[in-house]
């Protein structure tokens, strides 16, 4: 996807939505200082282009019953396309996993992976996996505590 071009108002935009993706059109018109109409287009082009990718709430994890935070990397015994190709699609798949990157250094993948407790994770482990075909290696990091949790994007409203 191409960088999108964006003006002072766009990123106003973007920064206050990121804050509040409840907020109200006409409120969100009177913080960035345009018309509803006009805002209304704007935030409806954000969205056309690809820029704005959704809306959706923030659980708590631990108030959801999903305290244990997983940090997993993954090694594979071989690289090909296919082999890689389908681990991506299975792991995708796992309610668990909220995140998944293709990483360089040490692992192949990293996962985030949320779960009720260290014996919801084994047998996570155990059933999906340690199934997986093609994975060399497993490392478990386990989160003490969240020091920072964030989807917002810097958004430099000052630029133009």
């Amino acid at each position: 996807m191409k960088q999108v071009d964006l003006d002072k108002l766009d990123r106003r935009i973007l920064d206050v939505l990121q804050q509040d993706g409840r907020i109200s059109n006409q409120s969100l018109a009177e913080r960035v200082g345009l018309s509803p109409a006009a805002c209304w287009r704007r935030v409806r082009g954000l969205e056309e282009a690809g820029v704005v990718t959704g809306y959706s709430a923030r659980l708590d994890p631990e108030a959801m019953g999903q305290g244990l935070c997983v940090l997993v990397n993954l090694s594979l015994q071989r690289h090909t396309i296919d082999s890689t190709a389908e681990i991506e699609r299975q792991v995708s798949s796992y309610p668990e996993v909220l995140q998944c990157f293709a990483v360089t250094g040490n692992a192949d993948f990293v996962l985030r992976v949320v779960v009720a407790d260290m014996a919801s994770y084994d047998r996570f482990l155990n059933e999906k996996i340690f199934t997986l075909q093609g994975i060399a290696q497993v490392n478990s990091n386990f989160a003490l505590r969240e020091i920072k949790n964030t989807q917002m994007l810097p958004v430099n409203v000052s630029a133009e």
